[in-house]
C-alpha cells in the first residue's frame, strides 16, 4: 500500500516552529513538541526535514530572506552598515529565538547565502583588505547577536523572577550593594543607583555601540593611509 504523504505544509510547519520558540525557548524545542502543536505523528515531520538541525536550517534560511526583503540602502559604507544593523536586530527580535538559530547554523542554504554576500558588499568599496573587510562584517554581526540575545536573555530572566517573587529584588540588591566597600562595587553602586543598566537593551544604547564600531572601522582606514 503506498505511503500517503501527510496533510501538512512546510510553511505550516514553519509557523508552528517560531510559535514553539516563543512558548517554550529553544531548549525545550523537540520535534516531538512540534508534532503535538501540529496534531500530527512527528514521522510526519520528516517529509519536510530531514532531522531537527535541518529545520533549524530553513528556519534561519527564512530570517536571512526577510533581512535581505527588508533591507534597502544606497548610501557609502556606514550608512549601509547602519542600516543592516538596525535591519537585522529588528528581524531577530521579532522571530524568538531567531539569534540562536543564526549561530547554530551554517551558511548552506541560499538565502543565508545571499545575506552574507550582502554584508560583504556594504564594505567592498572601502579600502580594507580582504581579510579586514571579512572581519569588520564578523565583528559587527556578533555585536548585534549578542545585543540582542542579551536583551532576550535579560527579558526571561526578569520574566522567570516576576514568576517566582511577585517582584524585582530591587530592595535586596540596595542592601547587597551599600554593604560593599568602595573598591568593590562603588562604581556599579552608583550607576545601579543612578538607574543607567536601565539603558540596556534600549536603542540609544544599540546606536552607542554601533557608533564606536564604525568609529574603529574608520580608524583603521586612517592608520593604513599613513
Amino acid at each position: 500500500m503506498k505511503k500517503q504523504q501527510p496533510q501538512v505544509s512546510e510553511d505550516r510547519i514553519l509557523d508552528a516552529s517560531w510559535g514553539l520558540l516563543g512558548d517554550e525557548g529553544i531548549e525545550k524545542f523537540s520535534l516531538r513538541r512540534l508534532a503535538d502543536r501540529l496534531g500530527i505523528q512527528a514521522p510526519s515531520l520528516y517529509w519536510y526535514f530531514k532531522n531537527k538541525q535541518d529545520l533549524y536550517q530553513r528556519l534561519a534560511n527564512q530570517v536571512s530572506k526577510i533581512i535581505l526583503e527588508e533591507f534597502h540602502s544606497e548610501g557609502d559604507w556606514k550608512e549601509q552598515l547602519t542600516e543592516l544593523a538596525v535591519t537585522v536586530r529588528s528581524v531577530l527580535s521579532r522571530y524568538p529565538c531567531s539569534t540562536q538559530l543564526m549561530m547554530m547554523t551554517l551558511p548552506h542554504e541560499p538565502d543565508i547565502i545571499r545575506f552574507n554576500n550582502r554584508m560583504l558588499l556594504c564594505v567592498e568599496s572601502t579600502p580594507l583588505k580582504q581579510e579586514q573587510k571579512l572581519q569588520v562584517i564578523i565583528t559587527l554581526v556578533n555585536y548585534i547577536y549578542n545585543f540582542v540575545l542579551d536583551a532576550y536573555q535579560h527579558e526571561r530572566n526578569v520574566s522567570a523572577i516576576l514568576k517566582n517573587q511577585g517582584e524585582l529584588p530591587g530592595e535586596e540588591m540596595t542592601h547587597l550593594l551599600d554593604s560593599m566597600p568602595d573598591e568593590e562595587a562603588g562604581l556599579f553602586r552608583t550607576m545601579f543607583k543612578n538607574e543607567l543598566f536601565e539603558l540596556m537593551g534600549t536603542d540609544r544604547a544599540f546606536e552607542f555601540g554601533l557608533k564606536v564600531i564604525l568609529l574603529g572601522v574608520e580608524q583603521v582606514m586612517k592608520e593604513q593611509e599613513k
